[in-house]
């Protein structure tokens, strides 16, 4: 091959044109106090979708409210799989369950977690608001380091929610804060179906 060739080859690899995509699942994470962290994991799924992958995406915290990926992700199937698993909001708004209803919810949220991961059908799971399930108390640090030791090597696991312990930050290969620089809220803006929920 000719010097010109091997660096015409060169450029082409470097440009993604003939590079073979990696295959090496990841461990993401998406936190911080901003809006956009579910909303970036959504992203994801839309992507994976178009190159016809499964996802299971497992909610830990929401549930007693209607959202609009609920019906949205609907429109994704058979690709997608949605497990609201949560009993809504923990203590504020119109909570009403006792934390011990709400822990064990968060155990069947990380019970199938783990056996969606397990399960090889699966290249994208997305552990929604997992982070704040263990801010919660209600999934232990250790049960989620626990979970995270058992992903397979090549799925890509995401796991989104505010205040991600230091050590997930660490071990994770991406990961994103979300900081909150403005909000409408702060104007008396009330959350906005289709942007908000």
């Amino acid at each position: 091959m000719t010097k010109e060739k091997e660096k015409e080859k060169e450029k082409e690899d470097m440009d993604g044109q003939t590079t073979k995509p990696e295959t090496k699942g990841l461990l993401v994470v998406y936190t911080g106090n901003g809006k956009g962290k579910t909303t970036a994991a959504l992203g994801m799924t839309v992507r994976a979708v178009g190159y016809d992958w499964n996802i299971c995406v497992v909610q830990f915290i929401k549930g007693s409210w209607k959202y609009g990926e609920l019906d949205g992700i609907t429109r994704l199937a058979p690709n997608v799989e949605l497990h609201v698993m949560g009993e809504g909001f923990v203590g504020i708004i119109d909570d009403t369950k006792s934390f011990a209803e709400h822990r064990a919810a968060a155990k069947r949220a990380y019970d199938l977690a783990l056996e969606k991961m397990q399960s090889g059908k699966y290249r994208l799971v997305i552990l929604d608001e997992l982070n704040v399930a263990v801010n919660l108390k209600l999934i232990s640090p250790e049960e989620l380091e626990e979970l995270v030791a058992q992903k397979p090597e090549p799925l890509h696991l995401v796991i989104t929610g505010r205040n991600a312990l230091p050590w997930l930050i660490e071990r994770a290969d991406l990961v994103t804060e979300m900081t909150e620089i403005k909000h409408p809220f702060q104007k008396g803006i009330l959350a906005q179906q289709g942007v908000d929920f």
